[in-house]
């Protein structure tokens, strides 16, 4: 019978052999070698002053993210701003609900929880808030942008600052026999618009020099004031908006620039086309916030809106017209700034607790499965390593949920290192040679396992589903990290544990080795 590469029970010595490197299995070295660049991979996004990913357009910041019940935050109460008489549908809550959930994501805060309570109201929690008064403003505005038509006769009425009356339902330039509703009766009518159809010219943006304010326009014009209301008519709301970001240019002057769909892209390139050196309203929730003059016509469907707010100011517009424009009017019931909920004395007594708990479970593998037991501990703390490096890296908000599913993915690598072992034991009482064993316990634990696993796998979907179907966040956190810890259990369970085993017990000569299997 040819000489085992492998070592068997009883055989003498403990010694290194020089051609431990030249026996190993191609595949071996290739795993050890992909296992390595991953332990070094997760170390790196792990530091605590890691730089994150920049390359060329990719910029990807790699911190940790926790949740409210972590670091604290804001919580809002929103309500519908209607009569109790009047009945808000579920399909308006719901379409709310995204619009203002879409809104936070666009300012950039991470793990927003928007979730709708009772019939009328939305609870909004953010983690993590510099300039919580901003960003209410920006969550709790209807956001409805319209460009209407004003002329110089306007601004005195515009700037008493009272809501505008728009004529909503009638979107796109106004028809030539129709004219705009005068201020006053001693208010000679506009003349109709031109019907011939528009004039092909070079597309610019709006003029912008010098930027057209309602002071400014003020200074030329003499008008007496009036109380009659004036109907304005909307010519494209931001329902034909595809995107807007705001910016600045090197003077400090803020824009938004704006990118139309198809329809809308036409409708204002019709208007702009045949009112050439008008004056073009730009109107948020009914107030004015801009009167550009209309320089060319704009035929390719982007626009520039000069705006006069700080950037951040103009940039949270352009989040909310971004997202539309909410179905019902909203009102703020209660905003508070709430402290983590756990604190941080609390925080790190839990932290304290888990490690713990984590080396009571290596302390068991190691003293009942023996040398096993230990290597299970060194993949465990790999696993570990690589869990937390994703959590940083996709980036994972940590809240005590997610938490605790990342604690029940350990308890079930654990539970897998014990269907193996056990396996292998039977298989070396049996006779079997180590290399063998090893083999053939971890071939037959695999479907026990892989079972077990799916089922969990299985469970973390549905999960998943009802937390979005029903926008429980914290449901939803805890299914994803569960998920993330079983698929990295799999894999470091059966390919790393797998691979050092063979790599240390199939070259070294163990004294009595039977007793380091706990036989």
């Amino acid at each position: 019978m040819p000489a085992p590469r492998g070592r068997q029970p009883g055989a003498a010595g403990f010694s290194w052999k020089p051609e431990v490197l030249l026996r190993m299995k191609q595949r071996q070295i290739l795993g050890l070698i992909f296992i390595l660049i991953l332990i070094a991979t997760a170390v790196w996004v792990l530091l605590p002053n890691n730089p994150g990913i920049h390359l060329g357009s990719i910029h990807h910041d790699i911190k940790v993210v926790r949740g409210l019940d972590l670091q604290g935050g804001l919580r809002v109460i929103l309500q519908a701003d209607l009569p109790d008489d009047v009945e808000v549908s579920g399909e308006n809550m719901n379409t709310a609900r995204n619009i203002i959930e879409n809104r936070v994501n666009g300012l950039g805060i991470a793990n927003p929880l928007v979730q709708i309570l009772g019939s009328r109201q939305i609870l909004v929690e953010l983690p993590s808030i510099i300039d919580p008064e901003q960003v209410v403003a920006t969550i709790k505005e209807t956001g409805l942008l319209e460009f209407i038509e004003i002329d110089t006769s306007d601004f005195i009425y515009l700037q008493e600052d009272k809501p505008l009356l728009t004529d909503f339902g009638e979107i796109g330039p106004r028809p030539a026999q129709e004219t705009v509703t005068p201020i006053t009766p001693d208010t000679p009518e506009p003349e109709p618009s031109p019907t011939s159809s528009p004039t092909t010219v070079e597309e610019a943006p709006l003029d912008t020099e010098p930027t057209l304010t309602i002071e400014a326009l003020l200074d030329d014009v003499e008008i007496s004031p009036t109380t009659d209301q004036k109907v304005f008519h909307t010519v494209m709301t931001n329902d034909h908006v595809q995107d807007a970001n705001g910016t600045q240019d090197r003077d400090g002057n803020t824009f938004i620039v704006f990118q139309l769909t198809e329809e809308g892209a036409q409708i204002f390139s019709d208007y702009t086309s045949t009112h050439v050196g008008d004056i073009l309203g730009v109107a948020l929730d009914k107030r004015l916030i801009s009167a550009p003059r209309i320089s060319q016509a704009i035929t390719g469907g982007d626009a520039i809106i000069p705006i006069q707010l700080t950037l951040e100011e103009t940039n949270n517009l352009a989040v909310q017209i971004r997202y539309g424009h909410l179905p019902i009017p909203i009102t703020v019931v209660e905003s508070k700034a709430i402290g983590p909920m756990l604190g941080q004395d609390s925080l790190q007594k839990s932290t304290i607790a888990g490690l713990i708990g984590l080396g009571l479970a290596m302390t068991f593998m190691a003293l009942y499965y023996r040398l096993p037991g230990v290597l299970a501990d060194l993949v465990l703390l790999v696993y570990a390593t690589i869990v937390f490096a994703l959590f940083k890296l996709i980036p994972i908000t940590l809240t005590l949920s997610s938490i605790a599913g990342f604690g029940l993915s350990i308890g079930l690598a654990v539970d897998a290192y014990v269907l193996i072992f056990e396996r292998l034991k039977e298989e070396l009482r049996s006779g079997r040679r180590l290399n063998q064993a090893i083999d053939l316990g971890f071939s037959s634990a695999w479907p026990s396992i892989r079972d077990s696993n799916l089922y969990t796998l299985i469970m973390c979907a549905i999960l998943f589903w009802l937390s979005n179907t029903f926008n429980a966040s914290i449901v939803k956190g805890f299914s994803v990290t569960l998920a993330i810890g079983v698929l990295v259990s799999l894999f470091t369970t059966i390919t790393i544990t797998r691979t050092f085993l063979h790599l240390i017990l199939d070259n070294i000569r163990l004294v009595d080795h039977p007793r380091l299997f706990s036989i």
